[in-house]
């Protein structure tokens, strides 16, 4: 097989539309994560004098077979693009296809690519996983009233809870209602301004406080790829959901919501309506992300194994990278897989972030 490196922008559109087909050979691959427009949006706003975004194209006698984008930093250090905001990652390619793992890091000039939220399915990473986890999924093919149906019986106790405090919070705030699809600048700087306030509060880092990061959300916006919803009772705007949409398939990425309404859980009011308005403009699924939320548990029509991991092969700086980051990744999936271990590092995070603002 050939292998080709090339910068995302300089894909052509055979290039392009060959991703897509292949996108079409496993449902698992219509992730917006794994679709051409992240990957290119990326190496839009990720950018640096070394062009840190790469995509290798895998070809054999019949034309191209594979793509795989990956970002490239110092030493040869590799990662999934979009590191940190994805919660899909993989090889582009129809299901059977047989690669080697580090024949491929060589052509990449890759001495380690780390993963975290990779299809567990595709056989070039499997010797590579250390842990296994499962990415929630909402099936909405059978339109929204036979998904609320099966999420009642699923968790009876829940959907009363959440259908209580939205009558509650039409009758202390005003009426409910739901924008499905707002293309308003304001609102999704109002979206980042409470998720900002959420990183805060909570001790975790602020992907909005990175230029590049904002400006990746305010082009996706901008450009369709990105639906932002808006929940509100009355006039006043309580949460807000931005997801990255690719054909009929939309990933959860930024829910927020005000802090002065959290005692109606909002948050969780909204993703019901966002389930009805998705299923009402198109989209057959919802992908939930990897989390903590016991909610999701009642929302799950079905789930996509994951899993975590690294591939190396004998560099310095793989080597380097290994004594730095796993112990600290090891003692993080410790934490993930234990619910009691994760209720007490969040009350952690919480009570340093709250001490750090009283210093502050």
């Amino acid at each position: 097989m050939k292998i080709s490196i090339v910068r995302p922008r300089d894909l052509g559109e055979a290039e392009v539309k060959r991703w897509r087909d292949l996108q079409l050979t496993d449902p698992d691959l219509s992730s917006p994560f794994l679709a051409p427009e992240f990957t290119i949006g990326v190496d839009r706003f990720r950018d640096d004098a070394r062009g840190r975004v790469r995509v290798a194209v895998v070809e054999d006698d019949a034309g191209i077979v594979a793509f795989f984008p990956y970002e490239r930093g110092p030493l040869g250090i590799g990662h999934p693009v979009g590191f940190g905001l994805t919660d899909l990652q993989g090889i582009i390619a129809a299901p059977g296809l047989r690669l080697n793992a580090r024949a491929l890091l060589r052509a990449c000039g890759l001495g380690v690519w780390d993963f975290d939220h990779l299809l567990a399915r595709q056989q070039a990473f499997a010797p590579f996983h250390t842990v296994r986890r499962v990415e929630p999924v909402m099936d909405l093919s059978g339109g929204f009233d036979a998904f609320i149906d099966k999420a009642r019986q699923a968790a009876p106790k829940t959907h009363k809870t959440i259908r209580y405090k939205e009558r509650k919070l039409s009758r202390d705030v005003g009426e409910v209602r739901y924008v499905f699809s707002s293309d308003d600048p304001a609102d999704l700087r109002r979206l980042m301004a409470w998720k900002s306030d959420q990183y805060t509060r909570t001790g975790r880092t602020d992907r909005f406080a990175r230029p590049w990061i904002v400006r990746l959300v305010q082009h996706f916006h901008e450009t369709g790829f990105g639906v932002l919803s808006v929940l509100y009772a009355g006039d006043e705007p309580v949460s807000s959901h931005f997801g990255l949409r690719n054909g009929h398939v939309m990933a959860g990425w930024f829910p927020a919501y005000d802090t002065r309404f959290g005692k109606y859980s909002p948050g969780m009011i909204g993703h019901i309506h966002l389930a009805q308005g998705c299923a009402e403009n198109g989209i057959t699924e919802i992908a939930m992300g990897r989390g903590g939320k016991e909610f999701k548990e009642g929302f799950t029509s079905r789930e996509i194994p994951i899993a975590e991991g690294r591939v190396a092969r004998l560099t310095p700086g793989a080597g380097l990278h290994w004594v730095r980051t796993t112990p600290l990744n090891k003692a993080r999936g410790a934490v993930l897989d234990n619910p009691a271990l994760y209720k007490r590092a969040d009350r952690v995070l919480k009570t340093y972030a709250r001490l750090r603002g009283r210093t502050q």
